[in-house]
């Protein structure tokens, strides 16, 4: 079970980077540098040389490079990692009867993912279709985090006895489904270049409301309401942490993370409203926003994990 842990622990490594590099790809325009699926131009190793000899190559050879590492990171080390996985579950069956179960279900989003990245890329990366893509990946990435959890458990490392009540467990439920969201309509935001729709923060015109008749406006307004929706969410879910941390220890200290990244989220937001610069700044706020739902998915599989074996299997 241990090995299986060090696996998984590795497959959410290189899931966060791949999510990360679609940042990167994103902002740097990079998103149809290989305009074709699964080759790039035809080709399963694009060179400088094979694609200067294809002539009418609108992309430089470092946005190619780009879209095709993000290629190479998803087929070549996330997709057989996850078929380990798969493999390694169900010889632990035994000790372990949902790990088959969910790495199987992983296997599934990542052959549904590879489906989307290749119609992402032949509908024109339009904002919907990467949203979409952005999203199936933030799920695939809390599956890993559930697998993780429960190999966490049977091998008895750090397990504490936290237990967490059903309001608890339903508002950071609501939490992650409500951040999920906030984070696919800032794909949208991003892709269909509404990130600077509103020249001011927190609202598009000073502190009044802004005239939504503009489509870029109500975009990037929603993106800020769903982000607004998220932080008060966390609040309240710090709060509850705080108030149940003798009980749930390991829980609280989710929450408190939790707290902390979404204030930093919200201060990038800002900054790359008042700074323009949506590169690093754009990829740094989607790193951060895939790391908060990373620990919204901690804090509320956790105690399902806990409860499951403590009336399943103790």
């Amino acid at each position: 079970m241990r090995g299986f842990r060090r696996l998984a622990g590795t497959t959410i490594s290189f899931t966060f980077i791949l999510i990360v590099l679609g940042a990167v790809v994103r902002s740097t325009g990079s998103g149809l540098a290989c305009p074709d699926w699964p080759q790039c131009y035809g080709l399963w190793l694009p060179t400088p040389e094979s694609l200067a000899g294809l002539g009418g190559v609108d992309f430089s050879y470092g946005q190619v490079m780009l879209e095709w590492t993000h290629r190479l990171i998803a087929g070549v080390i996330v997709g057989p990692l996850v078929l380990w996985l798969v493999i390694k579950s169900i010889k632990l069956r035994h000790e372990s009867g949902a790990l088959p179960l969910l790495m199987i279900s992983a296997l599934l989003l990542v052959l549904i993912q590879a489906g989307l990245g290749g119609v992402t890329v032949l509908k024109g990366n339009i904002p919907w279709s990467v949203a979409i893509h952005l999203s199936v990946a933030l799920v695939f990435l809390a599956v890993l985090i559930f697998a993780f959890l429960s190999s966490e458990r049977q091998s008895g490392i750090g397990w504490s006895t936290d237990y967490v009540g059903s309001g608890a467990r339903t508002l950071t439920a609501m939490t992650l489904i409500i951040a999920l969201v906030t984070i696919s309509s800032g794909a949208i935001t991003a892709k269909s270049g509404a990130s600077f729709a509103c020249g001011s923060w927190p609202l598009c015109e000073g502190f009044q409301w802004p005239d939504l008749s503009d489509w870029a406006v109500r975009i990037h307004m929603g993106h800020r309401v769903f982000a607004l929706s998220t932080v008060a969410l966390i609040v309240l879910l710090y709060i509850t942490g705080v108030k149940i941390r003798r009980e749930a220890p390991r829980f609280y200290q989710d929450t408190r993370w939790a707290f902390f990244l979404v204030i930093g989220e919200v201060g990038l937001g800002a900054l790359v409203v008042f700074t323009e610069v949506p590169l690093w700044g754009a990829v740094i706020h989607q790193a951060f926003g895939a790391l908060l739902f990373a620990v919204l998915s901690t804090a509320f599989l956790r105690p399902f994990v806990r409860q499951r074996s403590r009336f399943g299997n103790d």
